[in-house]
């Protein structure tokens, strides 16, 4: 399927593994021109290596105002302006433990990465997006944001909040012809799920494997394939909502979690 975005321009955050790289992969293999972005440099600049062309690299961190400037400046200059296409990836799990053992600081560092890292993106680069005409946003959300879970609230919140951010740039931005939606996923292989199974293993005191079975079996009982998902088959959903062919989707949540929440 032609998905009508060759020639187009993305920038992608959190784009040195996971979700963020196998997007700009998949933007590459559209014929989009893509500007890559995370807090590492020298991870950036190994993992834009081994994708499937050449990309714009510009590492940034999303809790400061002077590299998100930076960030605009850098991927301005490299794709010849603010990008058609974004992709905000970027994001950490934060704090975890139970809500009366987290401090202010484990709220505030989650929140910073996770809400404020997209709207500062965004904010970033609209004002150069509202005058070509055409856009398309998608910000990364997870399960969590609608079914949380009791030891990573401020995670939940945080995904919520983004939830409310998409849906709000999608009634602002709509009749410009910039299109916002985000894409839910839950426990996908990742270097942040991988982080956090050999945590479990070590308290558990068992292997990688039996952390991530019973994992399953204990703490996501609604994803009814029994696995992680591959970021690949999330990188497939954003790419779909970055093309011509989601032109009548806008402010829609695309849940990619096995059936994980267990809702309608």
């Amino acid at each position: 399927m032609d998905l009508g975005i060759s020639g187009k321009t993305a920038l992608v955050t959190g784009a040195d593994s996971g979700i963020g790289w196998h997007t700009a992969r998949l933007l590459l293999e559209e014929g989009v021109r893509v500007a890559v972005s995370d807090k590492d440099a020298d991870a950036l600049r190994e993992s834009a290596a081994r994708l499937p062309g050449e990309v714009v690299t510009v590492a940034a961190d999303l809790t400061s105002r002077d590299d998100v400037a930076a960030l605009k400046r850098g991927v301005e200059e490299g794709l010849g302006g603010a990008p058609d296409i974004i992709v905000a990836a970027a994001g950490i799990t934060g704090a975890q433990g139970m809500f009366h053992e987290i401090d202010d600081e484990g709220w505030t560092s989650t929140v910073e990465v996770d809400l404020m890292g997209p709207v500062r993106t965004v904010k970033a680069f609209i004002d150069g997006m509202r005058p070509k005409g055409w856009g398309r946003i998608v910000l990364l959300t997870s399960e969590d944001a609608f079914q949380p879970y009791a030891d990573e609230i401020p995670y939940c919140a945080a995904k919520a909040g983004v939830l409310a951010l998409m849906k709000g740039l999608s009634k602002t931005y709509a009749s410009e012809g910039i299109l916002v939606n985000s894409v839910a996923p839950a426990f996908i292989s990742t270097p942040m799920t991988d982080a956090m199974m050999t945590k479990r293993a070590d308290e558990n005191g068992t292997d990688v494997d039996e952390a991530i079975r019973s994992f399953l079996e204990e703490e996501r009982p609604g994803m009814e394939l029994g696995r992680r998902g591959e970021p690949e088959e999330v990188a497939a959903a954003i790419v779909f909502l970055c093309s011509e062919r989601a032109s009548f989707v806008n402010g829609a949540t695309l849940r990619v979690d096995a059936g994980s929440v267990q809702t309608i």
